[in-house]
């Protein structure tokens, strides 16, 4: 006699444990760059949200697919860094031609973590320039005080991915690098 049960199948689980600290980071991630994703879709059919810019000659047919391809592939890229907290980000899924279940070497994950971080790093250094008008940078003028206040608020939480990324990469190093690395 087979009995089979049909209860959840457990998700599979990362070599060692991730800090509860790091799952709520890669949690947040995708929901800190929604904003600025869905502040860019007015500007791509034309609406200057409150900046003072100069009118783009720019078809709509060049500028909408721009904004939304850009706002998706930074979506995808906030969810991709949920590889650096999940078993997927250590081993290939099973379900992948030729190389699934094979393990991932960690430089794979960590190069392009570091080096995207380091990108956002230097993200927020030109946002803090800027916005608080530091060395000679400015930011673009606004019609009111409002527009320019949503406008850094909403860049603002984007760019918390820039420490985020980072502290991401780094527990990612600690748990699949450091013999004995807790969390």
């Amino acid at each position: 006699m087979t009995i089979t049960t049909t209860g959840p199948v457990p998700e599979p689980t990362t070599e060692r444990p991730v800090p509860r600290w790091a799952e709520r980071a890669a949690r947040a991630i995708p929901l800190l760059g929604l904003p600025v994703c869905l502040w860019r879709l007015p500007i791509g059919f034309g609406f200057q949200m409150g900046m003072v810019l100069p009118r783009t000659s720019q078809p709509l047919w060049v500028t909408v697919p721009y904004v939304v391809t850009l706002s998706l592939l930074s979506e995808a890229f906030a969810l991709l860094c949920f590889g650096l907290v999940r078993w997927w980000g250590e081993v290939v899924p099973g379900r992948v031609p030729v190389i699934g279940g094979r393990r991932i070497r960690p430089g794979a994950v960590l190069v392009p973590a570091a080096l995207a971080g380091a990108g956002l790093v230097l993200l927020l250094a030109d946002w803090v320039l800027c916005a608080f008008g530091i060395a000679g940078f400015h930011d673009v003028g606004y019609t009111n005080g409002w527009w320019r206040a949503l406008a850094l608020t909403v860049s603002g939480l984007f760019l918390l991915w820039a420490p985020l990324v980072v502290a991401l990469t780094y527990a990612y190093y600690r748990r699949r690098c450091r013999r004995g690395a807790g969390g």
